[in-house]
Protein backbone atom coordinates (compact mmCIF):
# COMPACT_ATOMS: atom_id res chain seq x y z
CA UNK A 1 0.00 0.00 0.00
CA UNK A 2 1.08 3.30 -1.13
CA UNK A 3 -0.25 6.46 0.35
CA UNK A 4 -0.35 9.89 -1.71
CA UNK A 5 2.43 12.52 -0.87
CA UNK A 6 0.99 15.38 -1.72
CA UNK A 7 -1.58 13.67 0.80
CA UNK A 8 0.29 13.13 3.52
CA UNK A 9 2.30 16.77 3.55
CA UNK A 10 -0.96 18.72 3.16
CA UNK A 11 -2.19 16.87 6.45
CA UNK A 12 0.81 17.99 8.05
CA UNK A 13 0.62 21.29 6.98
CA UNK A 14 -2.84 21.37 8.22
CA UNK A 15 -1.91 19.88 11.55
CA UNK A 16 0.81 22.48 12.21
CA UNK A 17 -1.67 25.53 11.28
CA UNK A 18 -4.15 24.09 13.42
CA UNK A 19 -1.87 23.71 16.49
CA UNK A 20 -0.79 27.12 15.89
CA UNK A 21 -3.98 28.75 15.89
CA UNK A 22 -5.00 26.96 18.86
CA UNK A 23 -1.88 28.17 21.02
CA UNK A 24 -3.51 32.00 20.15
CA UNK A 25 -5.06 33.64 22.92
CA UNK A 26 -8.01 34.91 20.19
CA UNK A 27 -11.31 32.64 20.56
CA UNK A 28 -11.94 32.97 16.61
CA UNK A 29 -8.00 31.75 15.80
CA UNK A 30 -8.80 28.82 18.53
CA UNK A 31 -12.17 27.89 17.06
CA UNK A 32 -10.33 27.97 13.93
CA UNK A 33 -7.18 25.94 15.21
CA UNK A 34 -9.66 23.34 16.19
CA UNK A 35 -11.19 23.13 13.01
CA UNK A 36 -8.23 22.61 10.79
CA UNK A 37 -6.62 20.15 13.03
CA UNK A 38 -10.14 18.29 12.90
CA UNK A 39 -9.84 18.09 8.69
CA UNK A 40 -6.59 17.19 8.90
CA UNK A 41 -7.62 14.00 11.44
CA UNK A 42 -10.11 13.29 8.99
CA UNK A 43 -7.77 13.48 6.29
CA UNK A 44 -5.48 11.44 8.36
CA UNK A 45 -8.26 9.07 8.27
CA UNK A 46 -9.54 8.19 5.15
CA UNK A 47 -5.65 8.17 4.02
CA UNK A 48 -4.80 5.37 6.14
CA UNK A 49 -8.16 3.57 5.58
CA UNK A 50 -6.56 1.94 2.50
CA UNK A 51 -7.28 2.70 -1.42
CA UNK A 52 -10.54 2.96 -3.21
CA UNK A 53 -12.30 0.16 -3.88
CA UNK A 54 -16.05 -1.48 -4.62
CA UNK A 55 -18.77 -0.36 -3.11
CA UNK A 56 -19.00 -2.46 0.62
CA UNK A 57 -22.81 -3.31 0.14
CA UNK A 58 -21.96 -4.86 -3.59
CA UNK A 59 -22.20 -8.25 -2.72
CA UNK A 60 -18.89 -9.08 -4.09
CA UNK A 61 -15.55 -10.60 -3.27
CA UNK A 62 -14.56 -9.02 0.31
CA UNK A 63 -10.99 -8.66 -1.04
CA UNK A 64 -11.64 -5.93 -3.61
CA UNK A 65 -13.99 -3.55 -1.13
CA UNK A 66 -13.77 -0.41 0.38
CA UNK A 67 -13.47 -0.70 3.93
CA UNK A 68 -16.46 1.30 5.56
CA UNK A 69 -15.17 1.92 8.83
CA UNK A 70 -13.11 4.50 8.07
CA UNK A 71 -15.61 6.52 5.99
CA UNK A 72 -18.18 6.41 8.98
CA UNK A 73 -15.78 7.20 11.63
CA UNK A 74 -14.96 10.48 9.86
CA UNK A 75 -18.83 11.19 9.37
CA UNK A 76 -18.70 11.13 12.91
CA UNK A 77 -16.13 12.74 13.38
CA UNK A 78 -17.65 15.78 10.93
CA UNK A 79 -20.85 16.06 13.01
CA UNK A 80 -18.53 16.07 16.42
CA UNK A 81 -16.52 19.06 14.74
CA UNK A 82 -19.57 21.30 13.96
CA UNK A 83 -20.87 20.42 17.38
CA UNK A 84 -17.65 21.85 18.91
CA UNK A 85 -17.96 24.38 16.54
CA UNK A 86 -21.27 25.65 17.56
CA UNK A 87 -20.44 25.32 20.88
CA UNK A 88 -17.31 27.31 21.46
CA UNK A 89 -19.14 30.05 18.89
CA UNK A 90 -21.67 30.71 21.34
CA UNK A 91 -18.83 30.89 24.59
CA UNK A 92 -17.03 33.40 22.48
CA UNK A 93 -20.42 35.28 21.80
CA UNK A 94 -21.15 35.05 25.40
CA UNK A 95 -17.43 36.34 26.44
CA UNK A 96 -18.00 39.26 24.19
CA UNK A 97 -20.78 40.14 25.05
CA UNK A 98 -19.18 40.18 28.78
CA UNK A 99 -15.79 41.65 28.11
CA UNK A 100 -16.34 43.17 25.30
CA UNK A 101 -13.43 41.19 23.72
CA UNK A 102 -12.48 38.09 22.05
CA UNK A 103 -8.88 37.64 23.77
CA UNK A 104 -8.83 35.16 26.72
CA UNK A 105 -6.99 37.20 29.58
CA UNK A 106 -4.85 35.64 32.08
CA UNK A 107 -6.82 34.26 35.13
CA UNK A 108 -5.25 36.13 38.63
CA UNK A 109 -5.11 32.49 40.48
CA UNK A 110 -2.76 31.39 37.97
CA UNK A 111 -0.50 34.06 38.35
CA UNK A 112 -0.67 33.79 41.97
CA UNK A 113 0.10 30.28 41.28
CA UNK A 114 2.98 30.54 38.87
CA UNK A 115 4.58 33.46 41.07
CA UNK A 116 4.37 30.71 44.22
CA UNK A 117 6.48 28.32 42.02
CA UNK A 118 9.00 30.76 41.48
CA UNK A 119 9.57 31.42 44.80
CA UNK A 120 9.92 28.21 46.06
CA UNK A 121 13.31 26.50 45.97
CA UNK A 122 14.58 25.80 42.17
CA UNK A 123 16.53 22.54 43.20
CA UNK A 124 13.43 20.85 44.54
Amino acid sequence: MTANLTLLVLIGVLTACGVYLILERAVSKMLLGMILFGNAANLLIITVGGPDGEPPIGGGEPEGMADPLAQAMVLTAIVITMGLAAFVLSLAYRSYMLTTTEDVQNDPGDAEVAAQRDREDPED
